[in-house]
């Protein structure tokens, strides 16, 4: 009777997980469940039904160009814990589990790091652990990253430096006049549009990096803005150009390519573990400002990373005073704190920087791409997801929820949520 009963509570747990994974995906068909998620080329890729799929595999999509990170031979440990983390939020007064947020919200892939642990770990949509997410703006703080070894190194002499002294071909340009921490900070005070209509200089860059008919080089468009909204170094205004320039300085201060400086600097040292990719422009430079691709367990050993400033095992990877400078609100001009630089993120060295009393900080990107990470409480965030809306001003939702889940993982594993 025993066995009966065991065997019996057996067969109701697996017809209850085999409940939960046939459940639907949030718009799945809309998203190319019944193509098995296609991929694009490189005219459609963007768009639905082909985000999944070419979010996750833009070396695959006709007409993209690519170059490769190279992984070392041995990847660092990332173990499991014992036991998977229960996780709570809270969002608009409700109650909400791990398993909700992913039935609520587009993420392709969600993992939780505790102290360099896995305690959470899914991927949708048929996504695997070998599958390179897209940053798309997240690349900027790898960009960031990689300017600051090239200055511990005395590649680049100084921050105060000029791009144009690096850069001849932005000599003589608002651009080029631009300092590299000016430019760290997106505070050149030029005025680069970037609305995702279509119609905004985000556009007119996108065009000419991936060498559309009459759009011009990257070059073309980086020495046409001119126009200024404020004195240089004094406000943070959000413009990818900026970071388009910094990959620029990067690649002629260094005499490599991003991904040959990515792979020295961050890949192997930290221990990756699968090849990551940048996406090319048209002129053969990697796009810093959008292009970088990896997986989720590598994007949670980047957050690793800078969750231990700057150190993989007993090696210092990275220069812990330039992370500080780029990740700690104390250490930015009051301008660029949190709630001054935006009605609630700071900004730091491409990073955004939370408004929470311990040092919290983000790598983002458009449609959901994020890592979150809290030195103080050893916690990693990551999620990669194919939302529709491009920006928190057309659908706050999203957004918000998002930032409500953070603080749920925050309160769930021994974070702190104080401001």
């Amino acid at each position: 009777m025993r066995l009966r009963q065991l065997l019996f509570r057996a067969a109701l747990l697996l017809l209850a997980l085999a409940g939960t994974s046939a459940r639907a995906e949030p718009d799945e068909e809309l998203l190319g469940k019944a193509r098995n998620y296609p991929l694009g080329t490189a005219g459609t890729w963007y768009g639905n039904p082909f985000r999944v799929g070419s979010w996750s595999a833009l070396d695959k999509v006709p007409g993209i160009q690519t170059r490769l990170v190279s992984r070392p031979v041995a990847a660092s440990p990332l173990p499991r814990a014992a036991q998977p983390a229960a996780i709570a939020y809270r969002y608009r007064n409700l109650s909400y589990t791990l398993a909700d947020y992913l039935q609520r919200q587009r993420a392709t892939g969600l993992l939780v790091l505790k102290n360099g642990e896995i305690v959470a770990e899914h991927y949708r949509y048929g996504r695997r652990d070998d599958a390179r997410f897209l940053s798309f703006s997240m690349a900027k703080s790898v960009t960031a990253l990689l300017m600051g070894q090239a200055h511990a190194l005395g590649l680049v002499a100084s921050l105060d430096d000029p791009a144009e002294k690096y850069v001849k071909a932005l000599a003589g340009s608002p651009y080029g006049a631009s300092s590299i921490r000016q430019l760290l900070r997106m505070s050149s005070g030029l005025t680069f549009t970037e609305r995702y209509d279509g119609q905004d200089d985000i556009a007119r860059l996108a065009r000419a990096s991936a060498g559309a008919a009459g759009a011009g080089s990257p070059v073309d468009v980086l020495r046409s803005i001119t126009q200024r909204h404020t004195a240089p170094g004094e406000k943070f205004v959000y413009a990818s150009a900026e970071t388009d320039v910094l990959g620029r300085v990067l690649t002629a201060a260094t005499g490599k390519n991003m991904a040959e400086l990515t792979t020295e600097w961050l890949w192997k040292p930290m221990g990756a573990e699968h090849d990551a990719f940048w996406r090319l422009a048209s002129d053969g430079q990697e796009q810093s400002f959008g292009g970088f691709n990896a997986s989720l367990r590598d994007w949670a050993r980047l957050g690793l990373l800078l969750a231990n400033d700057g150190k993989a095992g007993s090696q210092q990877v990275l220069p812990r005073d330039y992370l500080l400078d780029a990740t700690d609100p104390a250490r930015q001009p009051p301008a660029f704190r949190p709630r001054k630089a935006t009605p609630y993120f700071g900004y730091g060295y491409q990073f955004w920087l939370l408004p929470l009393r311990e040092r919290s900080f983000a790598m983002q990107g458009i449609h959901g791409q994020t890592v979150y990470v809290q030195p103080s409480s050893g916690l990693v965030l990551v999620l990669t997801s194919v939302w529709e809306s491009a920006s928190g001003k057309q659908n706050p939702q999203p957004y918000e929820e998002r930032d409500a889940l953070w603080r749920g993982v925050l309160q769930s594993l021994g974070g702190s949520t104080a401001e």
